[in-house]
């Protein structure tokens, strides 16, 4: 049996200030360690820098995209196992199914149900690595 993950510290990228502090308060909360930002370029660097276990991502955002943030951390083999959240209200099967093949493990459509967004991770967290 492969090891467990523990996802302790999770990155938060979303160019809608609400949805982060929203994000941030609630994990928080559930025990999450939680770095927010609002620009997909800066998330991209810290993604880079200070791996987090887990990113939660928008998909619209200005200059970079989140299924082109997602292609650029998968593509980086000291990023490519951290586990991606897409969160988005893009809901049309392609989107989806175009967010999967850029790597995301979990695509989840707003508005969100933080109950929804638990249990994902918890999920992410019981898979083996």
């Amino acid at each position: 049996m492969g090891a467990k993950r523990k996802i302790r510290k999770i990155l938060v990228v979303d160019d809608d200030r609400t949805i982060t502090d929203l994000l941030k308060k609630y994990l928080e909360k559930n025990g999450y360690e939680v770095i927010a930002i609002n620009e997909a370029s800066e998330g991209l660097e810290l993604a880079m820098t200070r791996k987090p276990d887990l990113i939660v991502l928008d998909v619209m955002m200005p200059i970079i995209n989140g299924f082109n943030f997602c292609r650029l951390v998968k593509a980086e083999e000291d990023t490519r196992d951290i586990p991606i959240i897409l969160l988005t209200s893009r809901n049309k099967m392609k989107d989806i199914e175009i967010g999967l093949e850029m790597g995301a493990e979990a695509y989840l459509i707003k508005p969100l149900n933080i109950e929804e967004l638990i249990k994902t991770i918890k999920l992410i967290e019981s898979a083996e690595k």
